[in-house]
């Protein structure tokens, strides 16, 4: 879908902001993109849209180079989302979030219809907010109107810049929830730049870590969390898995699903990618935690199968 092949950027005054980078990001995917400040993640988002131009290499969209598009072209069939929203103050929500299929010269009943849809799918009913003013709404509320704007005229890829940075935790954490509920139900390739690891490890299908302008590993959070390549992503990543063994999966905790039964015990869902430790602290309040892939539960974790695990690792050590 979106492929490197030793791309770089430098600048005149000597600055390398991104080393010859290389890698691929599927179609479909939530591909996130992290590391320390200054590493180059997001100069090597807005290459892909040409924000930034390569100074070296090739970005391939749909095996076709970036620069053979027409770059009005291109960036329509991209959405585009900042930490500063920037939503128009002068023009109601619809109207905001309408201005690119009207570019793209939608009918106006289409336009009416994607607008609806989006904006109950992120809790805003569209009856309520459609006629609001961007003054009238909170910032976690303007932030989700950001997102469904980039999505209105269905683009194939969505760049999304530290969008939740400037959020309190709160409203973070739901705008996640929400990204969570769109990456399931419209299927976008989505390039994604956090600093934050937890929303990195809660978000991506495979995680980038960079350093310095180039690339140190990629991989999927568990990946990432039981193989690091390097002491800088152990690090970097953190003991998400304190008090547990590196090498444990997930799976070796994992017991099938008794239909009904369990449903009635727990409703309580996690997806795959959760750190261990962060699934064993739910089971604190809760009997089970039913883990899911692509939305599909796959088994449950449960304090007996935590207990079990503990102790065979006890069992082991001679303890």
């Amino acid at each position: 879908m979106i492929k490197f092949e030793k791309v770089s950027k430098k600048y005149q005054d000597g600055t390398v902001a991104v080393d010859s980078i290389e890698f691929e990001i599927k179609q479909g995917e939530f591909f996130v993109i992290i590391g320390p400040s200054g590493c180059g993640k997001t100069t090597t988002l807005k290459m892909i849209n040409r924000l930034i131009p390569l100074s070296d290499g090739t970005i391939f969209i749909n095996r076709k180079k970036i620069s053979d598009y027409d770059i009005h072209e291109l960036r329509w069939s991209i959405g585009y989302v900042l930490q500063q929203i920037a939503l128009f103050p002068h023009m109601t929500i619809e109207e905001n979030i309408a201005i690119v299929p009207e570019m793209k010269k939608w009918e106006k009943e289409k336009i009416k219809q994607r607008i609806n849809k989006l904006l109950d799918m992120v809790g805003l009913n569209h009856q309520k907010y459609a006629d609001r003013k961007p003054s009238e709404l909170s910032g976690g509320q303007q932030q989700r109107v950001g997102v469904i704007r980039a999505l209105a005229a269905d683009p194939e890829i969505i760049l999304m810049d530290e969008p939740f940075s400037a959020l309190d935790p709160i409203s973070r954490e739901k705008l996640q929830d929400d990204m969570l509920d769109l990456k399931k139900n419209l299927q976008k390739t989505t390039v994604f730049v956090t600093h934050d690891m937890q929303e990195a490890l809660k978000l991506a299908d495979r995680i980038c870590i960079m350093k310095e302008g180039k690339v140190v590993q990629i991989g999927t959070p568990q990946e990432l969390l039981t193989n690091p390549a390097n002491d800088f992503v152990k690090e970097f990543v953190g003991d998400k898995s304190s008090g547990w063994s590196s090498n444990l999966q997930l799976e070796e905790l994992l017991e099938p699903i008794g239909h009904k039964e369990d449903q009635q015990i727990s409703q309580v869902m996690a997806p795959i990618t959760t750190p261990i430790q962060e699934l064993v602290d739910m089971l604190v309040e809760h009997e089970q935690v039913i883990i899911e892939k692509d939305g599909t539960p796959i088994g449950s974790i449960n304090r007996r199968s935590v207990m079990k695990y503990l102790s065979s690792t006890l069992l082991q050590k001679g303890v």
